[in-house]
C-alpha cells in the first residue's frame, strides 16, 4: 500500500498556507513546506514564512532548518521530504506538502534523478560574484552558450540553478541537461510512489495581482528591509543564493543604493507578478491537479472531504 500524500500548490499570495492549515486541522495532517527559501532561518518576512504563532497547532516541517550560508538543493529537498512523508504516515497522520516551488515539489512526486557531481566552492563563488557584478543575464548567457537546453528551461533570475548547471559543465565537460532524466510530460497518478491527493489554488489575474501588490506593501511595513539589513550586518554576503531570490535581491539593491525604495517596491511587485505567472504555467502542465478558484468557493472543506475519501479508499 502506497503512503498518502496531499499536495496543495498555486501561485504566490493565493492563500496556500492558510488553506493548508485548515485542511490539516480537518484531516489530522502535518504541513511540509514546499518553498525553497523558507528552509532558511532569519529569512522570515521576505519568504512569507508561517511563523510558529500562526500555525494553529498544526506541525510544520522544512521551515528554519538551515542557516543562510548553508547550501541547499532540490536533491536535498527531495531526500528529506520523502523521509518526512514516510515518518508522518507511520505516525498515523497525513502529510500535506504546501508550496509554490514547482521543481522541488515535482521532484518528490515523480522519479527524478540528479547529477552526482560534488560541489566546488571556488567555482560557485566565482559564478555568484559574476551574477552580482554583471547581473543575472550575463550568467544566463554563459549557460546558453554551453547548454542551451538547460538555459531555455531556467529563468535568468533563477541564479541558484543557473550556477549549478554551469558548475556541472565546468567540472565534467558535460551538459547539465544530459544528466537529468526528464519527468514525463503527461504524469499519471499511478506513476507516483504515493497515493496522491493533488490540488491547485488559483484566482482571477486581477485579484491575484491585487493580493501580490498588497503582500509586498505588507512585507515592507513588517520590516523586510530591516530583516535584510540585519543579515548583511551579520556578515552574510549579498551573493548568497538565498539573498538572490525574489524580494531579497530587490532589498539588497535598495540597501546598497542601487534602487530607491519606490523603485524597489515597483520592481518587486512587477517581478512577483511575473513569478506568479510562471508558477501557474508550471503547475498547469500537470493534469493530476484538481483546481479551485479561491474567490468562488472556500476550498478548504471540499479539499478535506476529497482527501478523506481518497485516503480511506
Amino acid at each position: 500500500m502506497k503512503h498518502s500524500l496531499v499536495v496543495i500548490v498555486g501561485p504566490t499570495a493565493v492563500g496556500k498556507s492558510d488553506i493548508g492549515i485548515q485542511v490539516a486541522q480537518n484531516v489530522g495532517g502535518e504541513i511540509i513546506s514546499g518553498d525553497s527559501v523558507q528552509v532558511y532561518r532569519q529569512l522570515d518576512i521576505g519568504s512569507a514564512k508561517v511563523i510558529s504563532g500562526q500555525r494553529q497547532g498544526v506541525p510544520h516541517h522544512m521551515i528554519d532548518i538551515l542557516d543562510p550560508a548553508e547550501e541547499f538543493s532540490v536533491a536535498m529537498f527531495q531526500a528529506r521530504v520523502r523521509e518526512l512523508v514516510d515518518e508522518i504516515n507511520n505516525r498515523g497522520k497525513i502529510p500535506i506538502l504546501v508550496g509554490g516551488t514547482g521543481l522541488y515539489i515535482r521532484s518528490v512526486l515523480d522519479p527524478y534523478e540528479f547529477p552526482s557531481v560534488e560541489e566546488d566552492r571556488r567555482i560557485r563563488a566565482e559564478l555568484h560574484r559574476l551574477a552580482v557584478e554583471e547581473g543575472p543575464l550575463a550568467l544566463h548567457q554563459l549557460l546558453a552558450e554551453v547548454d542551451p537546453e538547460s538555459a531555455s528551461r531556467l529563468h535568468p533570475n533563477d541564479i541558484k540553478r543557473v550556477v549549478r548547471a554551469l558548475e556541472v559543465h565546468r567540472l565534467t565537460g558535460a551538459k547539465f541537461s544530459e544528466f537529468q532524466n526528464s519527468v514525463a510530460r503527461e504524469p499519471r497518478l499511478e506513476d507516483s510512489p504515493y497515493r496522491l491527493s493533488y490540488f491547485g489554488l488559483t484566482a482571477p489575474r486581477g485579484i491575484l495581482y491585487q493580493r501580490i501588490n498588497a503582500r509586498v506593501d505588507e512585507m515592507l511595513d513588517q520590516g523586510m528591509l530591516e530583516e535584510i539589513s540585519g543579515l548583511l550586518a551579520q556578515g552574510y554576503p549579498p551573493s548568497l543564493a538565498c539573498l538572490q531570490t525574489i524580494g531579497y535581491r530587490h532589498g539588497v539593491q535598495c540597501l546598497r543604493g542601487l534602487l530607491t525604495r519606490g523603485e524597489m517596491t515597483r520592481l518587486l511587485k512587477r517581478d512577483t507578478r511575473h513569478f506568479a505567472k510562471r508558477q501557474l504555467t508550471w503547475f498547469r502542465r500537470d493534469p493530476r491537479i484538481t483546481w479551485f478558484d479561491v474567490t468562488n468557493i472556500p476550498p478548504a472543506q471540499i479539499i478535506a472531504q476529497m482527501v478523506e475519501r481518497i485516503c480511506s479508499a
